[in-house]
């Protein structure tokens, strides 16, 4: 799969190695901005508070399948009008959304690979996403568990907060597996 990765740091340079020693062709773009038309999908992987203007720096995302990786913390808010920033995302690609690994701790990708079964990657979003959405999260390490529609994503922003405050209470940094009685 061709990936354009809005975003070189931790979660997008981490999720970009992964998908790379899994043989997908990616493309890294940085605060400079570049081209998605040849993208299959991309990953939005910037400060919540730069998604704005790294989406207008990136030509070529219409009707893309976007992966929202963003996090809003403290008093920072989506842009006004939406509940989420996957829904402006939504709103300026106009194609398929997932709020997507954004619940996941970056600095532990490389461990990944080691765990005894796969931890979970939580995405909520449009349909239309799943399949890609399944696709990255199992090559980077993963079980895709869907939340939910994009309407759900708010919710899963506000998670991102739940999970930190959960490591800086004793736990350190984790992975999580949401599955059923039967799977563990």
């Amino acid at each position: 799969m061709n990936i354009t990765v809005i975003g070189r740091g931790n979660i997008g340079g981490g999720l970009a190695d992964l998908w790379e020693g899994a043989g997908h062709k990616v493309t890294r773009l940085g605060r400079a901005g570049g081209d998605a038309d040849a993208a299959e999908a991309v990953l939005l992987a910037v400060p919540g508070t730069a998604m704005e203007a790294a989406l207008s720096s990136v030509k070529g995302l219409d009707g893309k399948t976007v992966l929202d990786a963003t996090n809003l913390y403290g008093d920072a808010r989506p842009p006004a009008g939406f509940t989420s920033n996957a829904e402006y995302v939504k709103s300026v690609t106009g194609g398929p959304t997932a709020k997507a690994f954004n619940t996941n701790f970056a600095s532990l990708f490389g461990q990944i690979a080691e765990a005894r079964v796969r931890p979970s990657n939580l995405w909520s979003g449009d349909d239309e996403a799943e399949g890609i959405v399944s696709q990255l999260s199992f090559d980077a390490g993963y079980e895709a568990v869907r939340v939910g529609d994009l309407s759900m994503a708010a919710t899963q922003e506000g998670l991102a907060g739940l999970l930190i405050a959960i490591a800086q209470s004793g736990l350190g940094q984790f992975v999580y597996r949401m599955a059923p009685p039967e799977q563990l």
